[in-house]
Formats: structure tokens, sequence, C-alpha cells
């Protein structure tokens, strides 16, 4: 009797009161942790990711960049995922190999290739050269080390917060629908699909939330909805999350109360994306047009539309996520891919074929931002030593093989682009994340969805296209789409059957996972070549004017604004190079509280920016603006700047700080 007794209290002291004197609930049944880190890299004269356009170097900051992690245990098998969602245009492999050495080395074999899933948001507003294919670095002038390493270091920073933030958790999956945030940017290739009617609008209006609890408390969210994020255009230089950062700031700073820079654990708000191929946010269809013709406005209007949107559903009907964590991953060479004829419309065989550029690649998506100008000539310019390894013939058989495709350079044969690339699937309870190397558009993603929902038997709404994820290998278009040879049919690189080897890859994965068996790993991607080469300059050294120190006002605030005013404020600098202040900031705005100064808002707030521009050969000054919100309170403020300059004696980086004199708001 007496063990019977402390069998029954043992039971309830694990137990959850819910409700009522005797009504109980099961413990806990998930381990839940959440991290969040700066991925922001070189903040000047780095080139940009996403447009391919040579002339969009970093010229500051806009906000910063942020690598939002969640690791996810299953108290009942003792396995676990970590899901990573990245303010960057895409994760590459050499990122991937980056982050999983650092938490290897922290953690042993805890985290691998399996169970670790990255992915980007797809700003176009961020500093590039974190590739190891030479493609992707052409218009940033090379692999950028300090670049790769910021991001390597935020991502793994994140997960590492992550897992140590684990605790007893549960989690809740919502849907909903959102319908004026994206609009199909390629309708004439999405027409061309027989099943189109799947989307009537031409779009995917679905909106998938988790929610992330720990002892009852929220903690984070999870958002996945298909929409490009590139509100802001190639004329741009300011590093920018964009649409999908402004709707995860909203949540976590304005409705939650975070505050980045206080090192205290907070609500992470992670805005991802699914089948965004084909998806703009310029519902104009044009280049930062739609809701308005500001692109600032408009990252701000779809990003608080998708924020508004996940906080619906977020705090809506919710179902609780019960079942099992799990993950499969292996490497697949899309360049020989035999596709069964099942997974074909006429029913035949098929085969994919080397990773090819077509002609529709570089004139780029009018609709979000054209290309690379004048291709031809940029092969006999300065940087022809990038170009060289591109000017290859593209030999017949991989002409026919990629028909009806203009192919311009085959960048799969010389290790441009990658032709073996990761796929993945990460469940977490009912929800299944395809992860996918490249950009789906909503059609091929629904196709691949269906077929990854079949073999697992489980409802297709509960499986997901996690897009730009662990590697990236462009576009992914339905062999109808891929007819069109629009912008995303001509950057699909594994030719017409891309879609349907993806079917059939994928659905080997769904297929080990639901039988529990394990996958041979794969081909071994093996390191590409010209990986190494940068022509981009570094920092030789700073100097300033001789009657100037460094942190001098150049030009002061006025003494009194009202809200809603800009506040400019100009300093002598340094390089932003000679530190990238991560998990810091290159501004304060500072309000002064009993006699003391206190910071209110610094270069990750949506109402700051920070402008660095060469004065010269080797002078700098930053501009630091301050656009005053409507509920800041009345008093006495200043603008703050940290810097760094470079002796050109020495090489020594030394720090520095200025601030403008105080003035008024009221």
């Amino acid at each position: 009797m007496r063990t019977k007794i402390l069998t029954v209290v043992a039971a309830l002291a694990g137990a959850a009161l819910v409700s009522g004197p005797f009504a109980w609930a099961e413990p806990e049944p998930y381990l839940v942790g959440r991290g969040i880190s700066d991925v922001t890299g070189p903040a000047a004269e780095n080139g940009m990711m996403g447009y391919s356009k040579f002339d969009q170097k970093t010229t500051g900051i806009h906000q910063r960049l942020r690598s939002r992690a969640y690791v996810v245990v299953d108290r009942a098998s003792n396995k676990r995922v970590a899901y990573v969602n990245a303010d960057l245009a895409m994760i590459f492999r050499a990122v991937q190999e980056g982050v999983l050495t650092k938490l290897q080395a922290k953690y042993g074999s805890t985290y691998t290739r399996e169970n670790l899933l990255l992915s980007a948001t797809h700003t176009h507003s961020g500093p590039g050269g974190q590739s190891h294919n030479l493609a992707y670095n052409l218009s940033i002038l090379g692999m950028q080390p300090q670049a790769l390493a910021a991001v390597v270091d935020g991502i793994t920073e994140s997960v590492v917060e992550a897992h140590e933030d684990l605790k007893p958790g549960s989690i809740s999956l919502g849907f909903g629908e959102l319908t004026n945030a994206s609009v199909n940017r390629s309708r004439v290739a999405f027409d061309k699909n027989p099943d189109k009617g799947a989307f009537p609008a031409g779009i995917d209006p679905q909106m998938t939330v988790l929610k992330f609890r720990q002892s009852g408390n929220d903690v984070g969210a999870i958002s996945w909805f298909a929409t490009h994020n590139t509100s802001i255009t190639n004329a741009n230089t300011l590093i920018s999350p964009d649409n999908k950062g402004y709707a995860a700031y909203q949540w976590e700073h304005d409705d939650k109360g975070v505050r980045y820079l206080d090192n205290t654990a907070g609500f992470v708000a992670t805005f991802a994306n699914t089948n965004a191929g084909d998806m703009s946010p310029n519902l104009n269809l044009k280049p930062g047009s739609g809701p308005t013709d500001n692109e600032f406005e408009n990252a701000r209007i779809i990003g608080e539309r998708q924020n508004r949107k996940a906080q619906e559903i977020y705090n809506g009907p919710q179902t609780a996520v019960s079942g099992g964590v799990d993950s499969r991953m292996r490497f697949v060479d899309m360049s020989a891919v035999q596709v069964e004829g099942k997974y074909m419309s006429t029913g035949q065989s098929g085969t994919t074929c080397s990773g090819v550029v077509g002609a529709s690649t570089i004139a780029g998506s009018v609709e979000d931002g054209p290309a690379i100008p004048g291709f031809s000539e940029g092969m006999q310019s300065p940087w022809k030593k990038l170009f060289e390894p591109l000017q290859m013939e593209v030999p017949q058989w991989l002409r026919d093989c990629q028909f009806p495709k203009a192919s311009l350079v085959p960048t799969g044969l010389i290790g441009a682009t990658p032709n073996i690339v990761p796929m993945q699937i990460v469940r977490i309870g009912q929800l299944h994340l395809i992860a996918m190397p490249g950009e789906v558009t909503i059609t091929a993603g629904l196709r691949i969805r269906k077929t990854v929902a079949a073999e697992l038997g489980v409802p297709v709404q509960n499986v997901l296209i996690q897009g730009y994820a662990n590697d990236y290998s462009q576009y992914v278009t339905t062999p109808e789409e891929y007819d069109s040879q629009q912008y995303e049919g001509g950057s699909t690189l594994f030719g017409r059957n891309t879609t349907p080897a993806y079917q059939q890859e994928m659905g080997k994965l769904a297929a080990s996972m639901k039988a529990g068996s394990a996958l041979p790993a794969g081909p071994n991607p093996g390191k590409p070549p010209f990986t190494d080469i940068n022509l981009q300059t570094g920092v030789v050294l700073d100097d300033k004017p001789a009657d100037k120190k460094y942190g001098d006002v150049l030009s002061a605030p006025k003494a009194s604004y009202a809200r809603g005013e800009t506040v400019t404020a100009v300093f002598v600098t340094g390089h932003p190079k000679n530190n990238l202040h991560r998990n810091h900031t290159f501004l304060e705005v500072q309000r002064q509280v009993n006699g003391q100064w206190q910071r209110v808002a610094d270069d990750g707030d949506w109402s700051t920016r920070y402008k660095w521009e060469r004065v010269g050969i080797a002078f700098s000054n930053a501009t630091i603006t301050w656009q005053i919100p409507a509920d800041t309170p009345a008093g006495t403020y200043r603008i703050v700047h940290h810097g760094d300059e470079k002796s050109g004696w020495t090489g020594r980086i030394t720090g520095f700080t200025g601030a403008t004199a105080g003035f008024t708001v009221g």
C-alpha cells in the first residue's frame, strides 16, 4: 500500500494542474529553447547579396540582421532538432559547414547535418561573399572572410543560446491565410500549370504558426509565409532585414518589449519563408512599388501585415503539437537524377542535368530587380579574373538536356554553382519541414509537399517547404513553368525535370522517416574551385583632418525637436570594417534621466540610420539620423557614435566614442 501511495504522489508531482481541484495534465512533452544573435556583416564596402548588382555595396545600417534559433527535444526519445532562420539572402554550404564545426567543437555529436536546419529569410539587403561557389560571389568581388565569419559566429551563438535555454515546454500549431502581402510575379509561367486551380488568386496564402511555451509562458513563435523579402530595392545600400525582419522586430521589440543589447532572454519571433519563388511583396509588380511608392514604407507595411496575421493565428485556435521529433538528410547529385515515370507528367522516365545558367537569369526579375547588365562587357572589366572561369562553352549534349533554355554558362560543370545539394526533412510532432536548397515556386512546392505528405500519410497542410535552407542552388520550377523560360525557369539549374526529381528524392527521405530506417549519406560535395578569389580591398588605414579627433561632431543637431522630426548628426569616424560591432551598435540615442544618460535606441532600431561615407582617400564620416517616434517622452537627448580607427603606422585598431550636446524633444 505504501509503495502504491508513493507512486501516486510521484505521478502527481510530475503533473501540471490545469483547472479545478482534481484536473491534471501530462508533463510537458518537449524541452524547448530559443536563442537570438547578431549576424550583421561589414557595414561598408562589401558587395550586397541578392540583386547581383556590382555597384551595390554596403554604406551603413538600416537595421541589424539577426539569427533566430529554436531547439526542440522529444523527452520520450531524447531526439532533438535545431531550427535556425537568419536575416540573410541565402544559406550557403560554407555557412553550414562553419556552424557545424563550431557546434561540434562545443557539443560533440549532439548537432549534425541531419538534425540542424539552417534557413534564411531571403533579404536582398545584406552583405554577401559567404559562398564557396564562384557564381554567388561574382558581384561581391569574391569570397569575403569577414562576412562569412560574422554569419557563422552569429548563427552558432543563437543555437548555443537556444541549447542552454532548454526547459520543459509545449508547442502548438495554427493556420491562417494572408492575402495582401504577396502577388505572383511570374503569372505567364504559373498559368501553364494544369494544377494552378489549387491557388485561385495565383498566390499561396497559407500562414503557418508554431507557438513555443516554457512552463506555461510564451517564449517564441515561427511564422511561415511565402513572399519574397524584396520590398527594398537594389538602389539601397544600407543593411536591412526587409519586410520579414521588420515583422520580427515589431513583434519582439514593439509588442514584447525585447531590447536586443540588454542580454536578457526575451520573446523570439521568426518570420520564415516557404515556397516564395514566384511570390513578390511588390504588389504593383515593379521594384519598390506597392502598397506605396516608398520602399522602406513598403517593407514596414508588408512586415506589419505578416506580424499582425501571425499574432492573430498565435492567439487564436491552436492544436497541441504531439508526437516525435525526427530528421533525415542526405546529399543528392542533382546533375544526374534518374526520375521515375510516376513523377513525370508524360509517364516516361527522365533525367536532370548539370547546372546551367540561362539567358533569362542574367536579365533578372523585372518585378523585383533586374540582375547583371552588360554581362559580356564585364568579362573585359578589371574583374576579368572573376569571369575567366565562366568563359566555357555549354556542350551540345547539355544544351539538349536543358532545352528549351537558352544556355549561357555551364556553372555546374565548373563548380561555380553546386550540383550536389543537401536534402532534408525535419519533423516536430505533426509538422514536417522540407528543407530545400533553393527558391521554390508555389506550384512546384505543392507538388513536392503532396509527394512527401502521401509517403508520410499526413495532411498536406502539415507539410511545409522551408526554402533557402542548408545551401543554395537557385530556382525550382515545374516542367510547365520551365518551358516558359521566365526568370525563374531560366534560373532552374538542373533542367526541366527539377521538380519531379525533388519529388522523388524527398519522397525517399519521407519513406525512410516513416519506416524508421537509415539512408546513405550520399556523395561528398567536396570543395569547389575558385573558392578563395577576393578582389575587394580591405582597410589600409584611417585618417582625419589635422584639427579633428575621431568622434568629433562635424554637424550638430538643432537645440530642440518635435516628435516626428528627424535628428541628424555627422561625426569624424573610421572604417566600419575595423570592428563590426556585432551584438553591439555603431550608434546610441540616449535620454538624460536623473542626471544619467540611458540608451533608448541603437542601430538595430527602425527609427535610426547609420550611414558611412568615404571622404577623399582615407577620411570618413558617419551620418546618424533618428526619426523621433510619436510616443517619445519629452526630455533631453543626445546622439552617440561608437567607431574604430586603424593606424597607418602600426595597423593597430583603436575604438573611440563621440557624442553630441544635448537637445530637447517635446
